[in-house]
């Protein structure tokens, strides 16, 4: 069944999709392995935009299907342990509009206690240092599925550093394309591709942990 909610997702089946998403709760999966065979599905409907093989319509209906997956799951997302409330700035990187991975890991880390700025999708490089500037936040988010969106991750790092503020704020990047090589390219300062270890992350960085 894991297979067939990848290529569901993949093939923009709505229907489908939905039906599946509901028959794994029913059968006990967790609302992250099935997040995971979405996320699955979602790196696909990417590749075929970058490839030429979907357009942005496509893109935009399955995002438009992620949103009715995500109502469906998150009732169904545990608690976690309450944390300290610091500030976290997250939002997917201009050129991008996928935000099914951002939007996990802004519900996981609200549920464990911080205080959540999420800028939305294809969000300017200007907007998370006017953002920084704003709220005082120490922590930075940064999404990225489609590959050709990772120089607006490393433009942003560098506005960043040009605005005085590089040194006074800990920028953690994710996405489907995301290694150590891009980390180095870009300037941030960790990358992480699973939602928990994400969560962790966050939580030692703002302990002084990290």
């Amino acid at each position: 069944m894991d297979n067939e909610l990848v290529k569901a997702i993949a093939e923009l089946d709505e229907g489908k999709t939905l039906y599946l998403v509901r028959k794994r709760i029913e059968a006990g999966a967790t609302p992250l392995e099935i997040v995971e065979d979405c996320r699955r599905g979602v790196e696909i409907v990417g590749q075929n935009y970058s490839n030429g093989t979907y357009f942005l319509s496509d893109l935009v209906m399955s995002e438009e299907i992620l949103r009715k997956v995500m109502e469906i799951l998150e009732p169904h997302f545990p608690p976690i342990e309450k944390s300290g409330g610091a500030k976290v700035i997250i939002g997917t990187i201009e050129g991008d509009i996928h935000d099914l991975g951002k939007n996990i890991v802004a519900y996981m880390l609200r549920s464990a206690g911080f205080d959540v700025i999420d800028l939305g999708v294809d969000v300017e490089p200007k907007a998370f240092v006017d953002a920084i500037v704003k709220t005082g936040a120490r922590i930075v988010g940064i999404s990225v599925l489609l590959t050709f969106a990772i120089g607006a991750i490393k433009k942003t790092v560098d506005l960043i550093k040009k605005a005085g503020l590089r040194d006074k704020v800990k920028i953690i990047i994710g996405g489907y394309p995301v290694n150590e090589k891009v980390l180095e390219y870009t300037g941030a300062d960790y990358f992480e591709n699973d939602v928990m270890k994400a969560v962790e992350l966050v939580k030692k960085i703002s302990a002084g942990e990290a």
